[in-house]
């Protein structure tokens, strides 16, 4: 097969490769951008015509005439979390003058390949992710393709070719594990996240890493996924335990919120005989009793700077090393009523006061 022949099929990161700049700087000279070199510019079209390359008209019509299209892609079980979301990007959005396009997945998976491609023939210049879509290999794959600037939220781990907005999952929950021992509790029970999510797996590591801090802590791990259901049956393996935590410490709100859902229905008085902590602050957190402490995750601006910086890296000339970045955010630990002491506290048992972050 000739090069022609498979140039029928050549995507703007051919093109980028062939000419030696970024996709960015493709887009730009595809676009007429004025602020490209002329040696570049010459370079690019010289690839180009090469490679046969055909830009998408409609795109570089709506650029040109200063409108942005952005595909929004999100399947998370949490109505709480989504509901952050969305309100962040549609904020954003409406400041910033774009258009959103939104496309949802089922049950945590990533939307079938058709709607991925009715996404692209849109004529979207870039996607956010909303989790765990940013960890969909699928998914991003075919963004890849297509040579679109993808934001990804709160992805455990950082993607090198993509725009991450997150906190530091790892600290955050190794802080509230902390907050729990320094409460005096010594055996913690922890329900996981998704199995398929890194972040899942990076806070329970930071929850590991302040326990072993402690000689006599102990941490009984059960599996969730994010969901209250999953919570529902996690704290009751944990409270089924011999003996019981005093603690329970869950990966999400919705999932502390079932916890909390379990000791009510033990006769458990929260947090008198049980202590339950969650993650995210979401407006579940706040709409229970007791209310929840629970590590603040700041979903909505998270949300908004993704697209802010998508929105930046589609209309400058050229990308920098700071836009296509790795964004760490603030989180918080909010303390609220579902937190005491246990009932029986060894006096002997002391926190480490050496070491204060993971």
């Amino acid at each position: 097969m000739s090069r022609l022949d498979r140039a029928r099929d050549a995507t703007m990161a051919d093109v980028a490769q062939l000419a030696g700049v970024s996709r960015m700087t493709v887009s730009r000279v595809i676009n007429d951008g004025a602020k490209v070199r002329e040696e570049t510019r010459q370079a690019v079209l010289a690839a180009i015509r090469e490679l046969n390359f055909e830009p998408n008209q409609t795109a570089r019509n709506l650029v040109m005439a200063g409108e942005l299209r952005i595909g929004v892609v999100y399947s998370n079980p949490s109505a709480a979390f989504m509901s952050d979301f969305l309100i962040g990007v549609f904020e954003e959005a409406t400041s910033a003058g774009a258009r959103l396009i939104l496309v949802r997945g089922e049950d945590g998976h990533a939307p079938s390949t058709r709607q991925l491609r009715e996404l692209l023939g849109a004529g979207v210049h870039g996607v956010v992710l909303a989790p765990p879509l940013g960890e969909s290999a699928a998914a991003c794959d075919i963004l890849r393709a297509a040579n679109l600037p993808v934001a990804v939220v709160a992805g455990g781990k950082p993607q090198t070719d993509a725009i991450n907005v997150r906190i530091d999952d790892r600290q955050a929950s190794y802080a509230m594990a902390r907050h729990l021992l320094n409460l005096g509790h010594r055996r913690i029970g922890f329900i996981t996240g998704n199995p398929d999510q890194t972040a899942s797996a990076v806070r329970l590591e930071g929850a590991r890493a302040a326990i072993a801090q402690v000689e006599e802590a102990e941490l009984i791990v059960a599996q969730g996924a994010f969901t209250y259901a999953s919570g529902l049956s996690a704290a009751e393996q944990l409270l089924d335990a011999d003996p019981p935590p005093t603690a329970i410490f869950a990966s999400n709100d919705d999932m502390a919120a079932a916890a909390v859902s379990v000791a009510h229905r033990r006769h458990l008085d929260v947090p008198g005989d049980l202590t339950v902590v969650g993650f995210d602050d979401t407006t579940v957190a706040t709409t229970l009793w007791p209310p929840l402490t629970t590590v603040r995750q700041p979903v909505r601006q998270m949300a908004a700077v993704a697209l802010d910086r998508l929105l930046r890296a589609l209309r400058s000339a050229e990308p920098s090393v700071e836009t296509f970045a790795d964004y760490v955010l603030d989180h918080a630990l909010v303390e609220r009523q579902s937190t005491a002491p246990p009932q029986h506290v060894m006096p002997s048992a002391k926190v480490d006061k050496r070491s204060s972050h993971a």
